[in-house]
């Protein structure tokens, strides 16, 4: 099966794991979706993330926290998509929920979040939102 928009799939995976209430989910691998994943990580949105590999195939594995731990996703939104690719200057990177959210970028100096992208003054593609 071919998947059209990877980043959009790891978000719905992401976003119906959380539904469900599982502790983990596995996403098929590549740099960017593991890049995102870290930092996800770093901002305190999901428990713990690793890459996997079995035999020829790698995966990431993504461990959710749970509604005891607190924390964690309430909402994705994927925002530049293959058909409409969205790319903001540093000084228009949106501010998601007046901060208490955040916007992941794919910039020339890597991946990193909005409030990365300002420190930095680098601007990009607009990926996802997560609050």
């Amino acid at each position: 099966m071919s998947v059209t928009d990877p980043i959009a799939d790891m978000l719905t995976r992401l976003r119906n794991a959380r539904m469900r209430g599982l502790t983990a989910v596995e996403i098929p691998h590549s740099k960017l979706k593991s890049d995102i994943a870290r930092v996800l990580k770093r901002e305190g949105y999901i428990a713990d993330c690793a890459v996997v590999k079995e035999g020829k195939k790698t995966r990431i594995k993504v461990d959710l926290k749970s509604g005891v731990e607190g924390g964690g996703m309430i909402g994705l939104r994927r925002v530049s998509t293959p058909g409409v690719r969205r790319y903001v200057r540093a000084r228009e990177v949106p501010r998601v929920l007046g901060g208490m959210g955040i916007c992941i970028l794919s910039t020339s100096s890597g991946v990193m979040t909005g409030r990365e992208a300002r420190k930095k003054n680098v601007g990009g593609e607009l990926l996802c939102q997560v609050w």
